[in-house]
């Protein structure tokens, strides 16, 4: 009889749906094989160790955020997009935002760091942002990153439930703000 051969991608969907529906704190070898309906086996032999999984599969939300998630138009500026394109895949996925932004057992550090890549290259790409030096870019990703985290966090707990419209002007404004401010003015 011929064994079945389960596949990285097959690992990794599974892998997903876990995060996805029960967070990081439940990213266990046994957990994911049981989504599957087999032994561990597989999942050792297709990766390291869980670190090695926990890796991939985050590198391959990035990726999919980076090219699925995160560019999708709406205003015309990039920016206020990437805010309202966050917003929108927190609400839409809250488990999986909370297991990669929020939960400590997450992505912390690196998801942060992505999307602060992403926000940098934006702005770096946008003649009306083009001319900010390294300091003031960090200190609009800051104020911005604060205001959609907030909003997304708010949101995905359907403690607050603004428009598009509202999301845009709060966005807006923080943007705004930081730009006027004494302390990227100074920089």
């Amino acid at each position: 009889m011929r064994r079945k051969v389960y596949t990285k991608d097959q690992i990794l969907k599974a892998a997903y749906d876990v995060i996805s529906t029960e967070g990081f704190s439940k990213f266990t070898a046994r957990n994911i094989a049981k989504k599957m309906g087999i032994s561990t086996q597989p999942i050792y032999l297709e990766f390291k160790n869980m670190q090695d999984l926990k890796n991939t599969l985050v590198e391959t939300v990035m990726k999919d955020l980076h090219e699925n998630v995160f560019p999708k138009p709406h205003t015309g500026n990039e920016l206020i997009d990437l805010g309202i394109n966050y917003i929108n895949f927190a609400r839409e996925n809250r488990n999986l935002y909370v297991s990669l932004y929020v939960d400590e057992y997450g992505g912390g550090e690196l998801m942060h760091q992505f999307s602060y890549d992403y926000f940098k290259n934006l702005v770096k790409r946008d003649p009306a942002y083009s001319h900010l030096n390294e300091n003031q870019i960090a200190l609009l990703h800051e104020s911005t990153w604060i205001t959609v985290s907030g909003i997304a966090s708010l949101m995905s707990s359907g403690i607050i439930n603004p428009t598009e419209e509202e999301i845009i002007k709060l966005i807006e404004r923080a943007i705004e703000s930081t730009l006027d401010s004494k302390a990227v003015k100074a920089l």
